[in-house]
């Protein structure tokens, strides 16, 4: 008799499911809108509007709910619903416009402001935008990114830097959660293995910022936001496979160490193993890599609510290029050619809020860096240990004054295999120890409702250098709708080098490396206007961002190619050195479902020396990006992402090099289909490369003498072995597939 009367209680509950049932009518500024998502929370149940934005979710069990309707560019809409037996409810909703210009930053003024008041132009982007092109690195997903590219510096190694606005690598400061973690050594090998699936934003700031930032934040910063303990997915995995045998694997897990202890776990696994030699030089096109990172971030509930946090890295990769037969067993010989680099690196860095009424907090970082590498048979080990750390106390006074103050202090050992850390007798090893102490001050005054103020200035005390001092001053205007926002930014950078941390062409290839004389820091000062306009029509929002920027440069230290092409000189340039240009972006987001992204950046990099003016190697004029991307009704996105680069000059080995001075116009395209079909699982592939562009099949000088085997380059320098001759990526065309699957 039980068992009866429990399989009627089923029976009874499911039929009154089966009529359960909402349905209803989204709109935006009283149009329908298609294509939106309607879903309950933490729950697989979801569906999309139709072309008339009406939508309908059957077969629904009692209980309770929260109903969320969201859509790109819209404010995201949240209701708490009861459905009990047999009911049918009707639930329509208007959907208001999402502003891009109120998302929080903090990069630009070290605290959290909305984009729309702060006074220092910061770019934001989304781990949405990142999808739509998706790659192994956040290296590698910059290069969608107006003014911003990825830059390849050996055709064998592949490593690379990320140039802003024309400006080499070394002077983009890359930040982790606000935190300088990826400098020095890791500016080459560090900028790879951070799990994708942990980033919620990227922000972008274009210019110096040393006066909160200190050293090599001269060209400008980009600081990766990772996701929060406290909302971040339970799961979140994106497991993706290439026609070249790429595999990429991002995992992260969301958990409770305790009632007062939120963790992320993050886990990123990529593998390349397959030589490919297409343009048929007997190297390897692309380099072979293994690498895994694991991340792993705490925060701790304090009864004070104030912020505790800390967060740890860890990176291993083997990579290596050379020629094909190349095997283990020839690292550092001279019988086979090869570039075989060994990394292992960790960080951890973190903030602490007092518990107090006033606003103060600490920040630290630590990071150790150690390569083992060969370069044909040049050997060079390095280890690096940078410990920074800051204090930070921020006042508001008054309804006009925000006061930021901080003190700071930076550690940094280095010591390599090479001549750079040795006394003057060439033998005994002298490590490089530097002490970096630091305070710095600024000032956001609000003037009026329409016009603010910042004014800012650092000191530095460096070791090695002396007092280094760096000013800086923007201002903001914005109408009062906040539709038209004006901002001047002028402020100073420096930056202390280290060639051979920073330049993979010191190490690679037949060239000699020489110092001319002691070097000292770069310096520079940079002027930026930049205007920011908002749109906003019944079927479309758009955002137009233009800029103007001037850079000028003393000091600056860069590689000479051209004097004897058998070396590399290294000395502080005795002239000076100028970036400028022009950049325009706009983003529209129609209601039917389009996006359109599309910027282009006008430049001219130049630098000046015996009043002889030439072109910066490796420096594009023109650059262009774009993404645009359409939601279909039956949640499938396509989305189509691509680049275009003007001619840039190129390091020759003299007149007789038969390799172009200026590589041609390029384009790299690609184009993905994602399909969602549920709240959790998405598949997605697509094309990369689709125009199939590779390089000039000769970029590689020398490519079947490597180790210069009976030849005399000092009286023929065109018949040296170089592979610095790079400005795009060897990988041609290849397809794509990948999975994600993410439980809330």
């Amino acid at each position: 008799m039980f068992k009866k009367t429990i399989l009627l209680l089923f029976v009874v509950t499911s039929v009154f499911s089966q009529n359960n049932s909402i349905s209803g009518t989204l709109t935006a500024n009283n149009t329908v809108l298609p294509f939106a998502n309607v879903y309950f929370k933490n729950t697989r149940v979801g569906t999309t509007t139709d072309q008339n934005g009406f939508y309908q979710l059957k077969n629904i069990p009692p209980g309770k709910y929260t109903l969320v309707f969201s859509s790109i560019g819209f404010k995201k809409l949240a209701f708490d619903i009861t459905i009990v037996a047999n009911e049918q409810i009707t639930k329509n909703a208007d959907l208001k416009g999402q502003d891009s210009l109120k998302e929080i930053v903090i990069t630009g003024t070290l605290r959290p402001v909305s984009k729309t008041d702060s006074p220092v132009p910061v770019e934001v982007y989304s781990k949405t935008f990142f999808k739509k092109n998706p790659t192994p690195s956040i290296f590698e997903s910059l290069q969608n990114i107006n003014g911003v590219r990825p830059q390849l510096n050996c055709n064998i190694c592949n490593t690379g830097d990320i140039h802003i606005n024309g400006l080499e690598g070394p002077y983009t400061f890359v930040l982790i959660d606000g935190m300088p973690i990826v400098s020095g050594l890791s500016t080459v090998y560090g900028l790879t293995g951070i799990p994708q699936a942990l980033i919620e934003r990227v922000e972008i700031v274009k210019g110096p910022a040393s006066t909160l930032y200190g050293s090599e934040a001269v060209g400008g910063i980009i600081n990766i936001i990772t996701k929060k303990t406290t909302n971040a997915p339970i799961i979140s995995t994106d497991n993706m496979i290439s026609s070249w045998s790429e595999t990429n694997t991002d995992v992260s897990l969301r958990y409770n160490v305790s009632k007062k202890v939120n963790a992320l776990l993050g886990i990123n696994y990529f593998r390349y193993q397959n030589s490919i030699d297409n343009n048929h030089d007997n190297f390897t096109d692309v380099t072979l890599q293994q690498r895994i990172s694991i991340f792993h971030k705490m925060n701790f509930q304090r009864k004070s609510k104030k912020l505790f946090s800390i967060a740890t890295r860890y990176v291993y990769e083997d990579r290596w290029g050379g020629e094909m037969n190349w095997e283990k067993k020839y690292r550092g010989t001279n019988s086979v050619y090869g570039e075989s680099i060994y990394t292992n690196r960790w960080e951890t860095f973190g903030t602490y809020e007092f518990p107090s009424t006033e606003n103060i907090r600490f920040q630290f970082s630590a990071n150790g860096h150690y390569q083992d590498s060969f370069y044909g048979t040049v050997n060079y080990d390095a280890k690096q240990l940078i410990g920074f750390g800051q204090l930070v106390y921020n006042k508001q006074i008054g309804n006009k004054h925000n006061i930021l103050f901080g003190v700071a202090y930076r550690y940094t050992f280095y010591d390599d295999s090479t001549f750079a850390t040795a006394k003057k007798n060439g033998i005994t090893n002298n490590p490089s120890v530097v002490h970096l102490p630091g305070i710095f001050i600024q000032d956001e005054i609000a003037i009026n409702k329409q016009h603010t103020l910042l004014l800012g200035g650092r000191w530095d005390y460096n070791s090695i250098h002396g007092t280094i001092v760096s000013p800086r001053i923007n201002y903001k205007w914005n109408s009062k709708d906040n539709k038209n926002i004006v901002r001047l930014s002028v402020g100073n950078g420096f930056r202390v080098a280290n060639v051979f941390t920073e330049d993979h062409a010191a190490l690679t290839g037949a060239r000699t490396v020489e110092f001319d004389g002691k070097l000292a820091p770069e310096t520079s000062w940079n002027t930026n206007l930049n205007y920011v306009k908002k749109v906003t029509t019944e079927n479309v929002f758009i955002n137009i961002d233009a800029s103007a920027f001037y850079t000028h440069f003393s000091n600056r230290i860069l590689p000479d190619y051209e004097t004897d092409t058998n070396k590399i000189i290294y000395a502080n340039l005795k002239g000076y050195s100028v970036s400028k240009g022009i950049s325009l972006q706009t983003d529209l987001t129609f209601t039917n479902g389009l996006n359109i992204n599309a910027g282009a950046t006008l430049m001219d990099v130049s630098i000046t020396e015996n009043n002889q003016k030439i072109r910066q190697i490796l420096t594009e004029r023109f650059s262009g990006v774009w993404s645009i991307s359409y939601r279909l009704n039956n949640n499938i996105t396509i989305d189509y992402t691509g680049n275009l680069y003007g001619p840039m000059r190129l390091p020759l080995l003299g007149e007789k090099d038969v390799r172009k001075e200026f590589s041609p116009w390029f384009s790299i395209q690609n184009i993905q289909v994602s399909k969602k079909f549920s709240n959790s699982w998405e598949l997605y592939g697509g094309i990369k490369n689709i125009l199939n562009y590779t390089p000039p099949d000769n970029s590689i000088n020398s490519a079947n003498n490597p180790f210069d085997i009976g030849v005399d380059t000092t009286k023929n320098p065109e018949l040296a072995f170089d592979p610095t001759y790079m400005f795009a990526s060897n990988q041609g065309i290849r397809m794509f597939l990948g999975l994600r699957y993410t439980l809330f």
